[in-house]
Order: structure tokens, then sequence, then C-alpha cells
């Protein structure tokens, strides 16, 4: 029962899948957090140049 316990590995990948992904979303936030204004600013003027 130990060594099944020791070969499974489907567990393990589970977690590193999970790592990998708030990994990635970490990034993602802290890229959007830094341009977030820049991006807010370049939509806001493409809208009023389409209004206008």
């Amino acid at each position: 029962m130990i060594q099944r316990f020791i070969q499974e590995e489907e567990g393990q990948t589970l977690v590193e899948y999970g790592l990998l992904i708030s990994l990635i979303a970490l990034v993602v936030i802290a890229i959007l957090s830094i341009l977030g204004n820049k991006i807010k600013n370049t939509f806001n003027s493409a809208a009023n140049s389409l209004t206008t």
C-alpha cells in the first residue's frame, strides 16, 4: 500500500498545475495593476474620438 502511494503521481501533477495557474494569475494581476491606468486612458481616448 505504501509503495502504491509513493508511485502514484496524479495528485502531484494536479498540485503542480494548480501552482502554475496561480502563478500565471498573479503575473496577470500585477501587469494589469501596473498598466491599468494607461489601458484605461487609451480606451477613453479612443471612445472620445469615436463620439466626436
